[in-house]
């Protein structure tokens, strides 16, 4: 799948909260509907059987409660995609990833080998499964870790032991810390911590370009990685660097290298990192520091401000809006406003952005904020992950269109205003505001409901400490309190409300956006009918 991510370290963000970011989009030509829902212990599977490489895995039965927001069609598998623990743990997955020949030689692809022949004949030669991938990535992981660094170290063993067919990269998140993971070949892996005060962006490249192999074969403070790493990286001549230095830098070594990056790729990292620094350096021009085009573009940096949940949809819906590479502006021509991939793309299946706030109890310490639909024309809203069920609005979807449902409705305006953009934005834009202010008037009513029930969480902190270096409670007491009925009946209340006003001013949308481009339709006529 071509997606972007975006991570936001809890120093960075504009609250102390970690955040993880990620489009899914569907592949060119195809719309994958979504839904959001909760996956209860007693539907969590105990024998997992991937539908495309048909590997086999034991689940352990133990699970965790968990949000997903799998396929509405189910011919391809699950794909869970996003969705945050019982232990408050977030996971986005995956952003598809490159890598170049010299990997994939040392370290092919795990694929499914279909049977050959009938059983029972000569030349007969049974199925293969292949290894483990994005369809399955949350359901065998998320269930399972108490924390973002257990995700790891859980979806980094299964790595090694089914392999994958396929290059992916992972998020996982807890109140503390942010991991990002990357396959490398079938069965190879490296994960880096994302610094506190920085923000990482990713578009469908293998990004880390840094990497500690000492830390990641010593103390693992801030990077992980497959056990045989060093003498597989050694043994295959994938260092490029041309002296011995420190760090080693994985991009260059496992990445690909290819004009369609440049494409593809590069632009998108450019522009988010463009958006968010704007005066660290010069961005246009023949004398800019990184170009749209620029392979060195860094994987993670400091912002110049703290990063809003607002910035974060305005990136992982931006089109370069205010450059010539703009397909909806008034810049450059025909040729540049095509030139390159943009973020928000017409096949966009869904955004999930996953908030571990520390300042707020246990019970509702996470939001997933949500989005379905091609971004520029649709809205980001919050709800709380921790309910024992999703609105309807958002879970019903179905597999023909139909306005009754968030997801198709944000289809059918996304169509309808793409062509008429100009006489559609102001209301796109004025609905996206207000939904995202009802939305954070939803959050904040909420947290004072839940204070009142579980008394005010600032008594858990001292004076002298510091928002989110404090973590309260080992994971099992975060569970158990999670699992609060009345908490869980006040969110699951929230969200419904949430989901009915999102409705009425969905509703409102397609309203207006629905006459304003039938008025643009190419039989329009002017004068009055008699």
């Amino acid at each position: 799948m071509a997606c972007t991510t975006i991570l936001v370290g809890k120093d960075a963000s504009y609250d102390g909260s970690t955040i993880i970011a990620r489009n899914e989009d569907s592949a060119n030509g195809e719309f994958c509907p979504k839904r959001f829902i909760v996956v209860k212990p007693e539907d969590q599977p105990r024998k997992y059987k991937s539908v495309l490489s048909h590997v086999e895995i034991d689940l352990p039965d133990n699970p965790l409660q968990y949000t997903a927001v799998p396929n509405a069609d189910l011919k391809e598998g699950i794909w869970g995609e996003a969705g945050v623990n019982e232990a408050n743990v977030a996971m986005s997955a995956t952003e598809t990833l490159t890598t170049n020949e010299r990997v994939l030689g040392a370290d092919p692809f795990v694929e499914l080998k279909p049977a050959k022949g009938k059983e029972g004949e000569e030349g007969f030669e049974p199925e293969v499964a292949g290894g483990i991938g994005e369809e399955d990535f949350l359901t065998l992981v998320l269930p399972y870790v108490t924390t973002a660094r257990e995700g790891v170290e859980r979806l980094g063993a299964l790595l090694e032991e089914y392999g994958t067919y396929e290059m992916n990269g992972v998020a996982f998140s807890d109140v503390d810390e942010i991991w990002w993971l990357e396959t490398v070949g079938g069965h190879h892996w490296i994960a880096k911590r994302v610094p506190d005060e920085a923000y990482v962006t990713m578009p469908n490249q293998l990004g880390i370009d840094e990497f500690d192999l000492e830390d990641a074969f010593g103390e693992q403070e801030d990077h992980m990685c497959s056990a045989d790493l060093a003498e597989f990286i050694e043994r295959n001549h994938l260092d490029l660097s041309v002296e011995n230095s420190t760090p080693f830098n994985p991009r260059d070594a496992f990445g690909s290298h290819s004009d369609s990056d440049h494409v593809y790729n590069t632009p998108r990292a450019w522009y988010m990192q463009r958006f968010l620094n704007p005066y660290d350096e010069q961005w246009d021009g023949q004398d800019a520091d990184h170009k749209p085009v620029s392979d060195d573009i860094p994987w993670a940096r400091q912002p110049e401000r703290k990063i809003t949940i607002e910035d974060v949809k305005y990136v992982l819906s931006s089109h370069y809006q205010g450059t010539p590479y703009d397909p909806y502006g008034k810049l450059g021509d025909q040729r540049t406003r095509h030139m390159f991939r943009p973020i928000g793309i017409n096949r966009q299946s869904q955004l999930a952005v996953m908030q571990i706030r520390p300042y707020r109890p246990q019970v509702s310490r996470a939001i997933q904020w949500i989005a379905y639909g091609s971004n520029p024309f649709n809205t980001l809203v919050p709800f709380f992950p921790n309910v024992n069920s999703t609105p309807k609005y958002l879970e019903d979807t179905t597999t023909r269109v139909t306005s009754e449902n968030f997801y198709w409705e944000n289809r059918i305006i996304a169509a309808l205003c793409d062509s008429s953009f100009a006489d559609t934005a102001n209301a796109v834009e004025r609905y996206q505001e207000k939904t995202g202010a009802m939305g954070h008037r939803m959050v904040a009513s909420t947290d004072e409901q839940i204070e009142r029930l579980v008394g005010d969480v600032t008594d858990e902190f001292d004076a002298e400490d510091e928002i989110g270096d404090v973590q309260p409670m080992e994971p099992d007491e975060i569970i158990e309190a999670v699992r609060n009925g009345e908490a869980r009946e006040i969110l699951a209340a929230a969200n419904e409300t949430m989901a009915a006003q999102l409705k009425e001013e969905t509703d409102k949308l397609l309203d207006s956006v629905l006459y304003t481009a039938s008025m643009n339709m190419k039989n329009g006529f002017h004068m009055s009918d008699f």
